[in-house]
């Protein structure tokens, strides 16, 4: 019988929830055991723990993102899969939200509401306008869905894959360094919405680069969904300050908690959203977990494989 550790602040609910699937032949154990097989929860605290399970053959994380257990220091003899198919709801609640608030100039309304300010000033409309989107895997292709629900153009980059339907024209990633550059350039200059779902991988790191930022139109707004590490901060500081960008909406950052002195607090036009934009929800985790195990105790392979030379 396989025996299951479950790692995470909520391990309790988590246990219920699988208890309650009532999954043949597995036992769920509360602390580290030698003859462990697998593990569930988060990457953070799964990774203090390899060390104690030898027999380790699976292990499902409960987030999308799995940096703490890519460390080519850390032993990478398991199959590793990651959540995917929960988030991309969750995503788009919250990107619209913030491209709806743009345009519909929410704020600037409810500032004239203060000031007993009649402001007939006419909104924008997400129709016709264009969205970017770094990265088209799950999260992006439901962005992508959204997007063409509102009317909008759809650009993708991607590495390589062109699965959307929903996106109108891909971008790939090149060989040489000039190459891509040339091509985020060109995949940036008639964006008016610019979302970045990517993950933390050495081919990711500051692909947001100035020169990047300079090619969208200054009426562009900036969104972070992915990992802070696609951003090169300081550059769109900059980017802000001169009102070379109308704006950005950032979730995730280089170093989190961002620090109190970070000069991104005070940048104008920018929202700071403290990576709130999709909470997890352990009914919906639990049920990736359930599916893979299944399919796990069935002899094939779980989904949502990650790759951790790729890190994704």
């Amino acid at each position: 019988m396989p025996k299951l550790l479950i790692c995470s602040r909520q391990s309790d609910e988590y246990q219920q929830l699988i208890a309650a699937a009532n999954l043949t032949g597995l036992e769920i154990v509360t602390a580290p055991d030698p003859d462990c097989e697998l593990i569930f929860g988060e990457p953070n605290l799964i990774r203090d723990v390899l060390v104690q399970l030898p027999r380790l053959k699976w292990v499902q994380a409960s987030w999308a993102g799995v940096e703490p257990l890519l460390d080519p220091a850390l032993r990478h003899d398991y199959i590793l899969t990651n959540a995917r198919g929960v988030f991309g709801g969750l995503m788009s609640e919250f990107v619209f939200g913030y491209l709806l608030l743009h345009e519909r100039k929410i704020l600037q309304r409810l500032e004239a509401q203060k000031l007993s300010k009649w402001d007939a000033t006419l909104p924008g409309s997400l129709r016709g306008k264009t969205i970017g989107l770094l990265g088209v895997g799950s999260i992006g292709a439901e962005l992508a869905k959204t997007s063409r629900f509102f009317g909008m153009k759809v650009y993708g980059f991607t590495r390589a894959s062109e699965t959307c339907a929903q996106v109108d024209r891909y971008f790939h990633g090149a060989a040489s360094a000039q190459e891509q550059a040339d091509t985020l350039q060109s995949f940036a200059k008639e964006l008016d919405y610019l979302v970045s779902v990517l993950p933390n991988t050495a081919e990711t790191r500051k692909i947001i680069s100035a020169e990047v930022l300079a090619a969208l139109p200054r009426q562009a707004l900036f969104i972070n969904v992915g990992r802070g590490s696609a951003v090169d901060e300081s550059a769109l500081i900059k980017a802000l300050e001169t009102g070379a960008l109308a704006g950005a909406v950032l979730d995730v950052f280089e170093q989190e908690p961002l620090p109190a002195a970070h000069p991104l607090w005070k940048t104008p036009n920018t929202f700071i959203t403290s990576h709130t934009s999709a909470p997890s929800f352990p009914a919906d985790l639990a049920a990736v977990f359930i599916e893979n195990y299944r399919l796990f105790a069935a002899g094939q392979a779980p989904k949502y494989q990650v790759d951790f030379e790729r890190g994704y």
